[in-house]
């Protein structure tokens, strides 16, 4: 009687585990997601060495020039990231897969001549103004090296969403999560040994002007392979003013998120310093697990998101929507649950000195597990080319971030702008997932 319960308990796992392998929404979420989680790692045992070897203060100038990147990086984009993705759905319904070399070469020289416009914006600023609303003497150096480095760190995020929606999911992971760091984790450990600990953000900077070069050589050698026709002469439908058209209200999506995720380090620099910056900044990252499985979801169904829209799929998409929200939260919730019950053995094995950050991490990682309620519904929007509410959405959510951080972080500190992010967070998700009930009676949020 024992055998046969064991041999039917290996049986239905047997089973289950083929269902699984047989899911090609799933197994490509679950690679996606491994390969994230693999760069995770590699960026906490690069924050591991530095918080245990360098001065909070080096670390907290490296994690404000990486923000303001960011921002500036998704300027310079102009939402490019976002958009080739949807171009890429939409040619494929139409079966014009060839036109996606020429808006490529649109968008890279788009992001070249924003890049140069933000050097020559920064030149125009100056150094005093710099310096004195940042409460840094040095701090303007340092900022003109990543203005003149913008371009290339552009290039790198855009060639990574381009080789996604070439359907090179796992090289752009790898790039999005190891190779990105690469330089950094390199130049790092050899300028501790050489005792050069204050060139650590240079060596970030440097990394992407190699990256940007090998990732366009790789794409342009996919497009010339496998995305060219006979029928590439004839006239292309797909304009600059088109692409920007679709371009820049993802762009203004993209940088207010990076917004609502900077204004809190911006403030803390201005009012508490960098070691602040750093301790926050450490929350920030164990956070970003949360944001890593959300991502990895989101990335897998975004080209089909697009695809099942403009081929007016409604079922597929109600089902491609209903399964992501609920493997986003059933995932999220485990690990929000691990993050606060060990909160403060996690921030230790840092250094006893980040220990301060355990308020506002399991305040950001709450905040984060009620959002992963709402699945994907950013990606949706923008897919689906309701990028214009989005954005309004968004810009409202960046004033009520600036406003809380402003009030909250010279009296709270950390706390405050933790609490200001996660407020902001849940304001858009919310109305976001209401507009889009509003608008195609869908329910994206978890069913």
């Amino acid at each position: 009687m024992g055998k046969n319960k064991e041999s039917s308990y290996k049986k239905m796992t047997i089973n289950f585990l083929k269902k699984i392998m047989k899911n090609e929404f799933l197994m490509q979420s679950i690679k996606t997601m491994i390969l994230r989680i693999i760069g995770v790692v590699t960026l906490f045992g690069f924050t591991l060495f530095l918080t245990k070897t360098y001065d909070p203060k080096i670390i907290g100038q490296y994690d404000f020039i990486r923000t303001l990147l960011l921002i500036l990086g998704s300027i310079c984009i102009l939402g490019a990231d976002q958009s080739i993705l949807y171009f890429t759905g939409m040619l494929k319904s139409r079966n014009r897969l060839f036109e996606l070399k020429g808006i490529y070469i649109k968008m890279f020289s788009l992001i070249f001549l924003i890049s140069i416009i933000c050097i020559l914006f920064v030149l125009m600023i100056g150094k005093e103004t710099i310096n004195f609303f940042l409460n840094d003497g040095k701090i303007y150096s340092i900022i003109l090296k990543a203005t003149v480095l913008l371009f290339f760190y552009c290039v790198t995020i855009f060639n990574t969403e381009v080789l996604r929606a070439l359907d090179r999911i796992y090289i752009a992971e790898l790039y999005r999560n190891t190779l990105k760091y690469l330089s950094v984790i390199l130049g790092s450990i050899i300028l501790f040994y050489i005792h050069q600990e204050i060139y650590l953000v240079e060596t970030f900077l440097i990394g992407f002007f190699f990256l940007s070069i090998i990732s366009t050589i790789k794409i342009l050698s996919i497009l010339n392979k496998d995305y060219t026709s006979r029928l590439e002469k004839s006239k292309e439908t797909v304009s600059y003013s088109f692409i920007f058209l679709k371009s820049y209200p993802m762009a203004i999506s993209t940088l207010a998120i990076f917004l609502l995720m900077s204004f809190d380090v911006m403030f803390l620099k201005k009012y508490k310093g960098n070691e602040e910056v750093a301790y926050y900044a450490l929350a920030v990252k164990l956070m970003t697990l949360l944001l890593v499985i959300m991502n990895s979801v989101n990335i897998t169904i975004s080209p089909k998101i697009a695809e099942q829209f403009f081929s007016e799929n409604k079922l597929e998409l109600k089902k491609t929507m209903r399964h992501s929200a609920r493997m986003i939260f059933m995932i999220s919730i485990p690990t929000v649950l691990f993050f606060c019950l060990f909160s403060t053995p996690i921030l230790s094995f840092f250094g006893k000195k980040y220990l301060v950050a355990r308020d506002p991490l399991i305040i950001l990682m709450i905040g984060q597990g009620i959002c992963s309620f709402f699945g994907g519904v950013q990606v949706y929007l923008n897919m689906t080319g309701r990028q214009n509410i989005f954005q309004i959405i968004l810009i409202f959510a960046v004033l009520i971030n600036f406003i809380l951080n402003k009030i909250l972080i010279p009296i709270y500190g950390m706390n405050g702008a933790a609490v200001s992010y996660v407020t902001s967070m849940f304001f858009w998700n919310l109305l976001a997932t209401i507009m889009i009930y509003k608008k195609d009676r869908l329910i994206v949020f978890l069913n």
